[in-house]
């Protein structure tokens, strides 16, 4: 089933990120019809998805004034020897809308709902969305978007040991979180750790139900699984989900139309 689309989509390549243009992290140089322009980058460089020569998918902004004339949607990844090319969304953005959506359809298996807000504040955090259920029980939820994956959950310098030539595309371990940290005992995203804090905190002092969904925009994968190379948010996940936090891991796939499919909502989830 379709849950989302994307229109006025165009294939570009990155030139370079952050723009030489504009100096922010989350503005890149794209080329159009032999044309240098910036566009914004949300996911600043995703661990390689959105960096220098890779090959994107943008959208128009409506904004024309603006210095970033295009959004970068989606990344088109590539493995050769294995025949897998994979669309990617990696605007954070649009795993939230594609929530929505699939919130809307009632199409998730743990949770089928009556009513929804989008972005609500409880303790001290803003949350995705916050409602009732088909059994009038309040519940909240929170979204990441998870758009990487590999055939070992681990850090750069040790994935270098492994060769994976004899595994299968679709043999991939989604995980979330990655990105840049200062040191490697520092928690990747204080954020994403709050939310999930939060949810643990909520869940333990009422009767409302607490989600978070990991939104997995790709299908070659075999699992999810709270990423090794953080173990205190691993760890504060597990904790959650002990006492009661559900997690839902959400498979979605792009095509080149724009079009985002809804795959599943029940892939094996590795605490």
């Amino acid at each position: 089933m379709i849950v989302y689309e994307l229109n006025n989509l165009r294939t570009v390549n990155v030139i370079s990120r952050p723009s030489k243009i504009c100096k922010s992290p989350y503005v890149a140089d794209i080329i159009i019809e032999d044309q240098i322009i910036q566009a914004h980058a949300p996911s600043l460089g995703c661990c390689g998805l959105c960096e220098k020569d890779a090959r994107v998918l943008v959208t128009p902004k409506k904004d024309t004034t603006k210095i970033c004339k295009y959004t970068i949607q989606l990344s088109i990844f590539t493995e050769n020897k294995k025949q897998n090319t994979q669309l990617i969304g990696i605007n954070p953005k649009l795993a939230e809308t594609i929530v929505e959506n699939v919130l809307k359809l009632n199409l998730f298996t743990k949770l089928k709902v009556k009513s929804f807000k989008r972005e609500v504040k409880i303790l001290n955090s803003r949350f995705d969305f916050v409602g009732l259920d088909e059994e009038d029980n309040s519940f909240v939820l929170e979204v990441k978007n998870v758009p990487l994956a590999d055939y070992i959950d681990c850090d750069r310098k040790e994935r270098m040991k492994y060769n994976f030539d004899d595994k299968e595309a679709n043999e991939k371990i989604s995980y979330f979180p990655d990105g840049y940290r200062k040191k490697k005992t520092d928690v990747i995203s204080p954020r994403a750790l709050k939310h999930i804090q939060e949810l643990h905190t909520i869940t333990k002092t009422s009767k409302t139900k607490t989600y978070i969904c990991y939104v997995i925009q790709r299908d070659d994968i075999k699992c999810f699984q709270p990423s090794n190379i953080d173990i205190i948010y691993k760890n504060a996940v597990k904790e959650a989900h002990q006492d009661g936090v559900q997690i839902i891991p959400l498979v979605v796939k792009w095509n080149i139309e724009g079009q985002c499919h809804f795959v599943t909502d029940e892939l094996p989830v590795i605490i």
